[in-house]
């Protein structure tokens, strides 16, 4: 007899989701950063326990939209918090929760979704008798099917979350192969890997405006090696300097450490080739956000 359950992850931008979403599968496939929305669009991960198969929905980040994709982002939460069986909201413990997400916590209470509250960075509370006052004062306001503090950084408590999962399951057909963890093809893989080390790389404001899109990506016949061709994308021309850095530098520096997290997680030495383009404001033009692929799960 096969079990699944489809889970939502939701929360505001930072929480710790796609961390959460990593844990959980045990492989990187979703992009983390300290900088906010890292997570543009929804990103399935898929785990297989025994008999049961649990597929996670990681969302982009609750957030104010600035822009026509942030739009997209939001609208990408929204849909993917309704026909699930459960929504995991993640919220980050060492903050109090603000009106947006008690918005959407209020959303999923009155569809009758069962709700779970995973409070995250229990590692960097240094009360914890603060722990016990938030989970009580949310606890009376929101019906939880239960609440989790977790640390994603010390892998404490994500014992916790999967057994939950697993006992949200019901019978029914699996949807994905045995060997999936993730929806999302290769290439895409491969773009967000590349972003994500500008975003660690990068100052506050360049990253959001950067998109990175894998255009070509073949393995060769004659060894095992693998080409991947990759285009940055940026709104400014300046940015595109920042970007590049003095004397390639900085571009340089982004490519080294993508190819190596790109060789383990393919297992195949790389040949990473990397440009730098400009596309004016395309966070505000809706025909480019579809060509760059940002809006396809929307």
């Amino acid at each position: 007899m096969t079990k699944t359950v489809f889970i939502t992850i939701a929360g505001k931008t930072n929480a710790g989701k796609s961390s959460l979403l990593n844990a959980l599968i045990g492989e990187k496939i979703a992009s983390v950063s300290s900088k906010s929305q890292t997570t543009r669009t929804k990103i399935t991960g898929v785990v297989n326990i025994d008999e049961t198969q649990l597929v996670f929905i990681d969302t982009p980040g609750l957030h104010k939209a600035k822009n026509r994709l942030s739009e997209y982002m939001l609208k990408a939460v929204r849909e993917s918090a309704s026909d699930i069986d459960a929504v995991f909201f993640v919220a980050d413990c060492t903050k109090k929760m603000g009106d947006q997400e008690k918005e959407m916590l209020r959303s999923v209470s009155a569809s009758k979704t069962p709700l779970v509250l995973i409070l995250n960075k229990i590692d960097l509370l240094k009360d914890k008798t603060a722990l016990a006052q938030t989970i009580a004062e949310l606890s009376s306001e929101f019906n939880f099917d239960a609440v989790i503090p977790i640390s994603v950084l010390e892998n404490d408590g994500i014992d916790l979350v999967r057994e939950k999962a697993l006992s949200l399951a019901v019978e029914g057909p699996h949807f994905f192969p045995e060997d999936a963890i993730t929806d999302q093809p290769e290439k895409i893989i491969a773009g967000e890997i590349v972003r994500e080390k500008l975003l660690e790389l990068l100052d506050d404001e360049v990253p959001h405006g950067i998109a990175v899109v894998v255009e070509s990506m073949k393995e060769r016949e004659d060894k095992d090696l693998l080409d991947i061709s990759a285009v940055i994308y940026c709104e400014r021309d300046s940015h595109k300097g920042i970007v590049i850095g003095k004397g390639g530098r900085m571009l340089k520096r982004a490519a080294t450490l993508s190819r190596k997290e790109l060789e383990e997680f393919f297992q195949i030495k790389v040949n990473l080739q990397c440009w730098v383009k400009v596309k004016e404001d395309w966070r505000n033009r809706e025909a480019i956000i579809r060509s760059l692929g940002l809006s396809d799960n929307n």
